[in-house]
C-alpha cells in the first residue's frame, strides 16, 4: 500500500478534509493492522477559527497544530474520549482535519474487542469511537504519520467529488459563523457517518 506524504497533508486545510474521503486510516497495535476507510472529516483552520482550538493562540496543547503537516493532533474531550486530527498546510500555520468516521477493513475482532457489545455499525461512526476501536490515545499525539510504523494512512480506493455531501461541524458552541460554516464532508449513503444532514 502506498502512504501518503507530506505533499497531501501541506494542501489547503478544505482540499485535504476531501481528499481524506476514502483513504485508509491504519492503526498497528500488537503487530495487527486495525484499518478504516476515513468517511466524514471536518476541517479547522486558523486562529480566526473560533471553532478552532488554535483560536486561543499557541498553547502547550495546540503546539503540535502549529508543527509541520502531516502530524497527529490528539486531544482528549470530556474526560472521556480521545479525538485524532490531521495537521494540514504549511509549518506556523494552525489548521487540522478532525477524522469524524471510518467504515472498517481490518482488525474488527479487535476492534470488538475494543468496543465490546457494540454492533459493527457503530464501531466507528464517531470521533470518539474510532478512537476507541483503533486504540488512538494521547500517546499518539505528535507522531508523524508520514513515517511512524504503527499509525498512518495509506492511499485508498478515493471517493469522487459527485459522491461527497457536505454540512456544517457538529457540536460547535461558538459564534454563528463558526457553527454553520459547511467544513464537515462525508461520503453519501455511508452507513458509518456519524451524523447526515
Amino acid at each position: 500500500m502506498i502512504r501518503l506524504d507530506r505533499s497531501f497533508y501541506s494542501q489547503p486545510t478544505l482540499q485535504v478534509a476531501q481528499a481524506l474521503l476514502g483513504q485508509r486510516l491504519v492503526r498497528v497495535v500488537g503487530g495487527h493492522r486495525l484499518s478504516g476507510l476515513i468517511v466524514e472529516t471536518e476541517a479547522y483552520i486558523g486562529e480566526d477559527d473560533r471553532a478552532c482550538h488554535a483560536s486561543r493562540g499557541r498553547t502547550p496543547r495546540t503546539e503540535v497544530m502549529y508543527g509541520p503537516p502531516g502530524h497527529a493532533y490528539v486531544y482528549f474531550i470530556y474526560g472521556m474520549h480521545h479525538c485524532f486530527n490531521v495537521v494540514t498546510e504549511e509549518e506556523g500555520f494552525p489548521a487540522a482535519v478532525l477524522i469524524r468516521a471510518l467504515e472498517p477493513l481490518e482488525g474488527l475482532e479487535w476492534m470488538r474487542h475494543h468496543r465490546p457489545g457494540r454492533p459493527d455499525e457503530q464501531l466507528t461512526n464517531g470521533p470518539g469511537k474510532l478512537c476507541a476501536a483503533l486504540a488512538i490515545d494521547r500517546a499518539l499525539n505528535g507522531v508523524d504519520l508520514c513515517t511512524s510504523q504503527v499509525f498512518f494512512i495509506e492511499e485508498g480506493q478515493g471517493v469522487g467529488r459527485e459522491e461527497i455531501a457536505t454540512g456544517p461541524r457538529i457540536g460547535i458552541k461558538s459564534d454563528e459563523v463558526a457553527r454553520n460554516r459547511p467544513w464537515r464532508f462525508y461520503v453519501k449513503g455511508n452507513n458509518y457517518v456519524s451524523h447526515r444532514d
